[in-house]
């Protein structure tokens, strides 16, 4: 990646925090090859600073050999970690992979509490510490059980880019190129720079390349989190097959409901699954379904996961999987569909401002998304399809939407109802009898009002 993409309000916020004065720790956390190392080190390159990656041993002697290139007098202290803080107090320490610390001496969260406490509170020290093992951040650094609990002053957790900052990583791709490489990459960094276009090209030979990224991935984000991820890879493939609700997942795996539970909570907690209810539903409804929080984990259990061996052997058709991209990328255009009505709203080019969006189910029926505010009374229906429509079909989607939308109950609102496809063919027709229809076309307009992209 030749250039820092986005992250402006995240960067923005840390270097308002490096120009402050007193101490600061900030925790900055998020699933790995999110972009956190590239997002500080972007934040603090005009600073003097120390940047270390924590490993899984001997970390003391190595971050003082890194801390002494900087700054030449950190030679002379302890090889301790109250010691080598104090030295460079007032200075600018970043600790990236801070769990490996943690696994290897658990005890450096008291001792790391205990120097703040006595000697940094009162310096001008930033302290800014990453983690890739979310499960870990969450539960020894930030929870309320940490030693280092009421010591941080600001923590991050950081996010993939959304589907519109793609564009920036490839200028010339067009936008159903973009969503083609969204299926595999989702918004994380480190994937999306792997790509070159034409993506199915490069996806053939990458595939077939006995080095690639796909063979452990996997396991290496799996291991991060959990001590054992056989289970865990099950529970993620039967999600990823489309099996979202518990009965269906049980009924993959084999496990019983009282089994499964505490490992779809801990996937919750990590951020690899999601789970949502309609949205006219509180949220520990029964109806509950989840869903692979990120593309290429879907992308990964649905498509490489069962072809490893034909991979291994080098005779994987990348074909097998361009047959049946399309239908994959339903989910993923709704995903990308979501985004795009939140861009309209923040841009106000909707009929009413929501305040909330997402899908409704019932009884085998359906509806894509469900944009409505409560306080005004208003809604807005909307159906995502990836496919070309003719103004006939289109039609046919939008007064099967106006039927379904008598289902969900809202009676006394306001109702609006919209399509967003691939391509629209008629669109101006069916906007002047009052419907609200968009396709890739319209993405291109987004990009020019819409600032941060």
């Amino acid at each position: 990646m030749t250039h820092f993409v986005d992250r402006v309000e995240e960067l923005k916020a840390i270097k308002e925090r490096l120009s402050r004065d007193g101490f600061e720790l900030i925790v900055i956390y998020g699933r790995r090859r999110v972009g956190k190392t590239r997002l500080v080190l972007e934040a603090i390159k005009e600073f003097p600073h120390v940047y270390y990656l924590a490993v899984e041993g001997d970390n003391v002697r190595h971050f003082k050999e890194t801390a002494e290139r900087v700054f030449p007098e950190v030679r002379y202290a302890r090889e301790d970690w109250e010691a080598l803080l104090h030295a460079l107090r007032d200075k600018i320490i970043v600790i990236d992979e801070f769990p490996n610390l943690i696994k290897e001496d658990p005890g450096v969260l008291s001792v790391f509490q205990r120097t703040i406490d006595t000697d940094l509170s009162s310096s001008n020290t930033k302290l800014i510490l990453l983690g890739s093992s979310v499960s870990m951040m969450t539960e020894k650094v930030l929870s309320y059980k940490s030693p280092l609990y009421g010591r941080r002053t600001g923590s991050m957790k950081l996010k993939p880019l959304k589907f519109f900052h793609l564009g920036e990583f490839f200028p010339r791709a067009s936008w159903e190129e973009l969503v083609e490489v969204y299926g595999m990459t989702d918004g994380i960094p480190f994937y999306i720079a792997q790509v070159r276009l034409p993506f199915w090209e490069w996806l053939d030979k990458e595939l077939k390349n006995p080095v690639s990224f796909f063979r452990d991935e996997v396991d290496f984000l799996l291991r991060y989190e959990f001590t054992e991820t056989r289970t865990y890879r099950r529970i993620l493939e039967a999600i990823a097959l489309g099996k979202t609700t518990p009965k269906e997942i049980r009924d993959f795996t084999g496990m019983r409901h009282s089994e499964i539970t505490p490992y779809l909570r801990n996937l919750i907690e990590t951020g690899l699954v999601v789970r949502e209810v309609p949205i006219t539903e509180k949220p520990n409804s029964k109806l509950g379904r989840y869903y692979v929080a990120d593309n290429f984990l879907a992308f990964w259990f649905r498509f490489v996961y069962p072809n490893l061996s034909l991979m291994e052997e080098g005779i994987f058709d990348v074909n097998e999987i361009r047959g049946a991209y399309n239908h994959y990328l339903g989910p993923i255009f709704e995903k990308i569909a979501r985004q795009f009505l939140i861009e309209l709203n923040r841009a106000e080019e909707l009929p009413f401002k929501f305040t909330k969006v997402g899908k409704w189910w019932r009884k085998g029926e359906e509806i894509d998304l469900v944009a409505l505010n409560k306080h005004e009374k208003k809604v807005l229906f909307a159906e995502v399809k990836w496919k070309e429509l003719s103004a006939r079909e289109a039609r046919g989607v939008l007064r099967d939407l106006e039927r379904k939308a008598e289902l969900v109950g809202l009676k006394d609102y306001e109702k609006s109802y919209g399509l967003v496809a691939k391509k629209v063919n008629g669109k101006e027709a069916l906007r002047a009898e009052g419907w609200l229809v968009w396709d890739l076309e319209d993405f291109e307009r987004l990009i020019s009002f819409e600032g941060e992209v």
